[in-house]
């Protein structure tokens, strides 16, 4: 017997958040399944948070609908939902060194919505002491595409002014922390509510999209992400400086191809124009999740979490986090 089935010899099945088809939210319920068991290489964890990602939003409806090709035509070939969890080791497969059972970690992960998850040893690491189970599951994706983003492809410098649109989120409050641990000058964009927690983690300058439209202004920035956008491509540059970077990672381009549709065409227009309109599809990397603790380690990163649901309101948190309102993340207690 290994020792991951020892483990589980009690823990045949658990409950799990599950849907069979595509639709809004609710269509997730809570269902008994039986608990996986990891592979030589996976570990198996008991899953205390898991983050939620607009693309949860986007998986559960099955939409855009371009993104069925890799997950099911007519439904889902898997309905488990959640990339980013946190918890406990409750197993390890044979050839697992890195971490062993007990361990607190957190990593991404498929099906994160559930009791129990496995998932490779390198998809994950040890958490920090100082954060909290819901604090770490807000961290994964978010903080990956952010760090991305701002590092390896726009190559942010000290003294670059920096425009982070959609600074309230998810991806953009880890932004304004990372672009500021930098040394950038950050000018975050969000609505009025949430203008005073963009200036607590970090923006030297914060504008009110309600209020003041930036394209508009004399301010000229090195680079811009763009988390949150309804303008054309051509707009934004209008306040970049010569040869600046606009990183598009959101976008609206209708029922088929959603954000796609947009960032496709960044990459057509780039070679035509001054700028660099540059992109890109984030992959998890452990070495970017250990880049990670390093800033919140030392401070220069805390996780911002706005609400909390436990598992079996899973749907209503997928439902808040595709309404585009959310402040931070939204993490699930499991």
């Amino acid at each position: 017997m290994t020792q991951a089935d020892s483990a589980l010899n009690e823990e045949n099945t658990m409950k799990a958040m599950v849907h069979d088809e595509y639709g809004p939210p609710s269509v997730l319920g809570l269902k008994e399944i039986d608990t996986p068991r990891p592979k030589d290489d996976e570990v198996l964890i008991r899953v205390r948070a898991a983050g939620v990602n607009w693309a949860d939003w986007s998986m559960v409806r099955g939409m855009p609908y371009i993104m069925r090709l890799g997950y099911g035509l007519r439904k889902p070939r898997k309905g488990l939902r959640g990339t980013d969890v946190a918890g406990e080791v409750e197993a390890i497969g044979a050839d697992v060194t890195n971490v062993k059972p007990g361990d607190q970690v957190f990593g991404w992960c498929t099906g994160a919505f559930a009791e129990y998850v496995c998932t490779g040893e390198g998809s994950v690491v040890l958490m920090p002491p100082s954060l909290t189970f819901e604090q770490a599951a807000a961290v994964p994706m978010a903080g990956m595409v952010a760090l991305q983003a701002l590092r390896n492809v726009g190559k942010v410098q000290r003294g670059q002014k920096v425009l982070v649109v959609g600074a309230s989120g998810g991806i953009g409050s880890f932004a304004v922390q990372i672009a500021r641990s930098i040394g950038a000058e950050v000018t975050g964009v969000c609505s009025t509510n949430n203008m005073e927690l963009v200036r607590s983690i970090g923006a030297e300058h914060v504008i009110d999209y309600t209020r003041d439209d930036f394209t508009q202004g004399d301010q000229r920035y090195d680079l811009i992400l763009d988390i949150a956008d309804k303008q054309s491509l051509s707009v934004r540059r209008r306040v970049l400086v010569p040869k600046g970077t606009l990183i598009p990672n959101s976008g609206h381009g209708g029922p088929w191809f959603g954000s796609v549709g947009r960032i496709f065409r960044a990459w057509m227009v780039s070679p035509f124009v001054g700028h660099r309109l540059h992109p890109f599809l984030s992959l998890p990397k452990q070495e970017d999740l250990v880049a990670l603790v390093e800033l919140i380690e030392s401070g220069d990163v805390t996780p911002i979490v706005d609400r909390t649901y436990p598992l079996i309101e899973a749907g209503e948190a997928v439902a808040y986090v595709g309404a585009g309102h959310a402040r931070g993340k939204t993490v699930i207690n499991v």
